[in-house]
């Protein structure tokens, strides 16, 4: 049986482990292909990882294109009251061709989260976490560093998100976001989805 953990330094509390929900959602949408698992093959995962003590859960907007987000959203709202778990969604990745659609801009982050409560059919996120470096985005022009730790912030202030975290950039990076966020006053990470790995 999992056990509750520490997330960070912050006073959330997590399983042990994190059921990552990439590969949920309609089979053959999105970038995942056809070994994408539809609502009920996903259902029973999530059962067994919820009967072996698992409550927190990661996903973001560009699985599916937003399929894996209302999959996430409709098996949390049938299997677990909302405060039994804890939820992480990511937002930067590309959801349309629009180049505001993608990025982290403030429009497309507040955009973008506002997207993600409608789709897991939630009134707040329990952490939201970057997928890259506001600078570290190929198909998308640098965005300066303080119009998006701004937006995260105004963010958590309208407790659309409860924390944050970042993913997939070097440590140098992550610092460089902590260090502006804790300049100007503003919330700060309280994790990092590693961009380091044995095979990278």
């Amino acid at each position: 049986m999992l056990k509750p953990v520490q997330l960070g330094n912050s006073g959330l509390m997590v399983s042990q482990l994190c059921l990552g929900t990439m590969n949920f959602g309609i089979p053959g949408q999105g970038h995942q292909g056809n070994w994408t698992l539809d609502l009920d093959q996903s259902r029973e995962i999530f059962r067994t990882a919820i009967d072996n003590g698992l409550f927190y859960f990661d996903c973001a907007d560009f699985y599916g294109i937003g399929a894996c987000e209302e999959i996430v959203g409709k098996l949390l709202r049938e299997l677990l009251p909302r405060e039994d778990y804890v939820l992480t969604t990511k937002v930067a990745m590309p959801m349309g061709s629009n180049p505001n659609t993608m990025g982290l801009s403030r429009k497309h982050i507040i955009e973008g989260v506002d997207n993600c409560l409608r789709r897991l059919g939630l009134d707040y996120i329990d952490q939201l976490v970057i997928h890259r470096h506001p600078h570290g985005l190929p198909f998308h022009i640098p965005v300066p560093i303080e119009e998006t730790m701004e937006a995260l912030h105004d963010l958590v202030r309208a407790g659309k998100i409860l924390y944050l975290g970042g993913s997939s950039m070097f440590a140098w990076q992550f610092a460089q976001l902590q260090m502006t966020a804790e300049r100007h006053g503003w919330a700060k990470f309280i994790s990092m989805q590693n961009h380091y790995n044995l095979v990278y």
